[in-house]
């Protein structure tokens, strides 16, 4: 995992969800990539996404139950995770999670 990124262009507002149990900011690389930067609290949660995405969970713990899994899978800090584009998935956040989540094309 990158500990730090380089020439990019960070979105003043952040992303706010579940009443602000999840907040997250956008950032835009000059290839036109991007990724979002965030914090969860504990709680459960469900997400949906259009493109694919990779979860790096950068410290935390939680669990994630992905589209077509039976089980919840355990994800802890310096771990990841992949998500298919059109989906939903859930979390369960066990305590405060810092996270990195890059969109693929």
């Amino acid at each position: 995992m990158m500990s730090e990124f380089a020439n990019v262009t960070v979105v003043k507002a952040a992303n706010i969800y579940f009443d602000g149990k999840v907040t997250s900011r956008t950032v835009k690389f000059a290839d036109g990539s991007v990724k979002t930067l965030g914090f969860m609290l504990p709680g459960e949660y469900e997400f949906g996404t259009a493109k694919p995405e990779v979860m790096e969970i950068l410290s935390g713990t939680l669990e994630v139950l992905l589209p077509g899994a039976e089980e919840w899978r355990a994800v802890r800090g310096g771990e990841s995770f992949d998500v298919p584009g059109d989906s939903k998935f859930q979390l369960r956040i066990l305590t405060a999670t810092d996270y990195c989540c890059s969109f693929v094309d």
